[in-house]
């Protein structure tokens, strides 16, 4: 039991602490190194950028997204890129409403719109028009997302180096009635992290809302995948390419009040995670390299979070049951202290005040989040999981003030 409990508390730190510092370290000694090497007369690895820019399929899905595709047509032809070297791509999946009218409408002839029936879902949207595409590269983004004015050139520009399959942009999340929110400081960790692994060229996964390809390295995807935007850069990187972060291509993207379709947001993307493993083993392959130790320590064991720390309370609540074992009374004490926390964040943290207010809301945050990754676990074995997307309700298309 004490092993058991250890171990799971272990694994739970390292994922969640330990692979953020590792990846820390590991990049100070990296830079520390290649000064080193400057300053003794080595080769400046900067080297010079070729010139001209590439051509670009700008490409998203969208179903009944009317609500939204005026502002998205009219962000995508504002965006700083040359004009003839840019084709904009809209896979309407089944709207039953007036999305793609309105895409046409506003985007007039530089605006491509595939009105797509019956609803299929995101993955054979794009198994259908990738391949179909004009662009060397395609930026894939979604219709609910804002694109800064210079996020193509800055995701275009990392493909001058030859080894780069796929660039990850920057996601920025932000909520229109709350500047602080549970998500923003979980998500400032994860860019985070994306930022260092990018630095190794592997970034796991990217955001949906903007990343880019080299068009000749997509494949289709089946029709059933859940969660594209990690099947399809991991896929790349597991070829041996690079996948690097691109924290200067911004996109906004707004967050939702509705705490029931956020767990069930989580559920579906916890059920895609087991379903890009079982689809790409690769990942678990040490001879992958980086792929391999970054995938285990930064997806493998979150997914596997919930598990652990049901494992660990269980093992404490049986130790704490042995005579003298005071210290393990204190931490099966200091956990029941956590999730009644969590508890008491859920039902808005009524009562209280100041820090130990935030405290709640992100317990709360913290267990909803493994929770929904547990039950992503049970849809995923039961293949109960749908591939197509419930939309989120927001107020409207908008972006925060810069």
């Amino acid at each position: 039991m004490e092993a058991i409990f250890w171990l799971a508390l272990a694994l739970v730190a390292f994922s969640y602490v330990g692979y953020p510092l590792v990846l820390a370290v590991w990049d100070g000694a990296r830079e520390a190194l290649a000064a080193v090497r400057f300053v003794s007369g080595g080769d400046d690895r900067r080297g010079r950028a070729a010139e001209g820019w590439p051509s670009v399929t700008l490409l998203f899905s969208a179903f009944d997204e009317e609500a939204w595709i005026r502002r998205k047509i009219e962000n995508c032809l504002a965006l700083d890129y040359p004009p003839d070297r840019l084709e904009i791509v809209v896979g309407c999946d089944g709207c039953t409403d007036r999305t793609a009218q309105i895409a046409r409408e506003v985007g007039g002839a530089r605006v491509k719109v595939h009105a797509l029936t019956p609803r299929a879902g995101k993955a054979s949207v794009l198994s259908r028009l990738v391949p179909q595409a004009r662009g060397d590269l395609v930026v894939l983004t979604d219709a609910n997302v804002m694109l800064e004015r210079g996020a193509l050139r800055a995701l275009a520009r990392r493909f001058r180096e030859p080894g780069v399959g796929a660039v990850v942009g920057r996601l920025r999340l932000f909520n229109p009635t709350r500047r602080e929110f549970e998500e923003s400081l979980y998500w400032k960790y994860e860019t985070a992290i994306k930022f260092y692994e990018g630095k190794h060229g592997c970034v796991l996964g990217a955001n949906g809302g903007i990343y880019a390809i080299r068009r000749i390295l997509f494949s289709p995807l089946a029709p059933d995948t859940i969660v594209d935007d990690f099947v399809i850069p991991v896929r790349i990187a597991a070829r041996g390419w690079e996948v690097p972060f691109e924290p200067e291509a911004v996109a906004f993207e707004e967050t939702t009040e509705d705490a029931g379709h956020e767990f069930g947001r989580r559920a579906r993307i916890g059920a895609g995670n087991w379903q890009a493993l079982a689809r790409v083993p690769e990942l678990l392959d040490p001879r992958t390299g980086f792929l391999c130790f970054a995938f285990v320590s930064h997806k493998l064991l979150r997914w596997s979070a919930p598990f652990l720390l049901a494992a660990a309370a269980v093992a404490n609540g049986l130790l704490a049951a042995a005579p003298g074992a005071w210290g393990y009374r204190a931490l099966l004490l200091a956990q029941a202290a956590f999730y009644g926390l969590a508890l008491a964040g859920r039902h808005g943290a009524a009562g209280l005040r100041g820090p130990v207010r935030r405290l709640a809301s992100l317990a709360h945050y913290f267990v909803a989040m493994n929770a929904a990754l547990a039950v992503g676990l049970w849809r995923f074995l039961r293949r109960s999981q749908r591939a197509a997307w419930q939309r989120t309700e927001r107020a409207g298309p908008s972006i925060p003030a810069a």
